[in-house]
């Protein structure tokens, strides 16, 4: 309770800091508006654009050609979802891609693929056969096609945003956490507060310059304070406890707290919570590798991974007071034809896919407003009255309207998929870490 005053009074926001939104408490008996959301579940998958996964998805807005750096029309080709290469997509991949908002610069990002890269390797979209229950998920209920990545670089800083609206190492600092967590001598297998000392990431400053490298320990107020505050329960369903997908691992009175036990080093034990009875108020899930959609380090099963956590909810007890929340952490380096807003240095980055399935989620229902991380954490505020944590969710938006928490909860209907739970559940592979990117 007291580093929860103590952080929200160093915010140096200019948000009043502990107001709450007006509205019933989540623990009322007859919840009312937002509030009838009593479980929030957030799945982060990785790095793609909307362009690329949801290449003519009905009512969103996606392109079937891009420009390149030559002032070419290049004709998006289909890549099928567990495609045999990578691209770059740091911080310089992002200035080179946007391009003064020309969006011209795609073909001059690197591709991990040596002699093997196709032709316009960065201009491709994901085969509908490929991602059939992801396009069943956004019809039947709310898709964003102005969903931004809130960083502009890689995975580590998302993983921070998506739990606390900012990448900073403190409250009050003006630097964001710029790129992904390295080790000096060769790639790092471990970040955050218990990484080795030679660890570091690069911070990025006001001038989007890239020269500060520090131990990727950071600390400030999170969404998981908030929650802990108001007695709400939440976990961190992760493949590993020290990869950098583990965003928790970076604050450092999470890391060295009791709240540490919340994260837990294995993402199918969420199916056995919903089905136990023991879901969290909030809940992050986190990917292995092969079901994550990361380009050339998944096997195609993420689709059914991301039905099957659904498929999971809508036969429980949870379905009537749920919301799930799918994105992407980053856009991976493919080609997006739509310019973001630019806020600071490194806010925002270019969309990424944005899917909400909830028996409140307007049925097939695609939202123009414009979305980031942030707005996740945002809406776990509203529909928890929660204070603002005053960092980026004091200008992103809600979510709420892709919700009409007035109408008759709609009934749940099976999201088909070429793998279901139990196929998760028996999984004795590696849990993978893609690359460290």
């Amino acid at each position: 309770m007291l580093l929860l005053a103590a952080l929200l009074c160093s915010s140096g926001f200019a948000v009043e800091p502990g107001k709450k939104d007006k509205g019933t408490s989540p623990n009322s008996k007859s919840p009312s508006g937002a509030q009838v959301i009593q479980h929030v579940i957030i799945m982060f998958q990785e790095n793609r654009t909307t362009d690329n996964l949801f290449h003519g998805l009905p009512g969103a807005d996606t392109a079937n050609y891009g420009i390149n750096s030559k002032g070419q029309k290049i004709t998006l080709g289909p890549v099928k979802l567990a495609n045999n290469y990578t691209l770059d997509h740091y911080h310089p991949d992002f200035v080179w891609m946007y391009d003064g908002g020309k969006m011209d610069g795609a073909d001059l990002i690197p591709g991990d693929c040596g002699t093997s890269c196709p032709p316009n390797k960065q201009f491709k979209y994901v085969q509908l056969s490929d991602v059939k229950p992801y396009f069943s998920m956004a019809e039947q209920y709310a898709f964003g096609d102005r969903m931004f990545q809130s960083n502009q670089g890689p995975s580590y800083p998302a993983h921070q945003f998506i739990i606390a609206a900012t990448s900073a190492p403190s409250a009050t600092s003006t630097l964001y956490d710029g790129e992904d967590t390295f080790n000096i001598d060769k790639p790092a297998g471990h970040s955050g507060c218990g990484a080795l000392p030679q660890v570091h990431t690069i911070l990025i400053d006001p001038l989007g310059q890239e020269k500060l490298a520090v131990f990727p320990c950071f600390d400030h107020l999170t969404l998981m304070d908030l929650l802990d505050n108001q007695n709400l329960t939440w976990r961190y369903y992760t493949l590993s406890l020290n990869y950098i997908w583990t965003g928790p691992n970076v604050i450092r009175h999470i890391y060295y707290g009791k709240d540490w036990n919340n994260v837990i080093p294995s993402p199918k034990q969420v199916l056995k919570d919903i089905s136990g009875g023991h879901l969290a108020n909030v809940s992050w899930v986190i990917p292995v590798g092969a079901a994550s959609d990361h380009p050339h380090a998944n096997n195609g099963s993420g689709p059914s991974w991301i039905a099957s956590v659904v498929n999971a909810v809508g036969k429980s007890k949870y379905w009537n007071n749920t919301a799930i929340i799918v994105t992407w952490d980053d856009w991976g380096g493919w080609y997006d034809h739509v310019a973001p807003p630019i806020i600071n240095s490194y806010m925002y980055s270019f969309r990424v896919p944005l899917v909400i399935v909830s028996p409140y989620a307007k049925p097939g229902y695609v939202s123009h407003v414009t979305h980031d991380f942030s707005s996740v954490v945002k809406f776990c505020e509203t529909v928890f009255n929660l204070p603002s944590l005053g960092f980026g969710d004091t200008v992103s938006d809600d979510l709420t309207d892709s919700f009409n928490f007035n109408q008759k909860p709609r009934p749940f209907h099976t999201i088909k998929a070429p793998l279901d739970a139990n196929y998760f559940l028996s999984d004795k592979a590696p849990v993978g870490d893609p690359d460290d990117d």
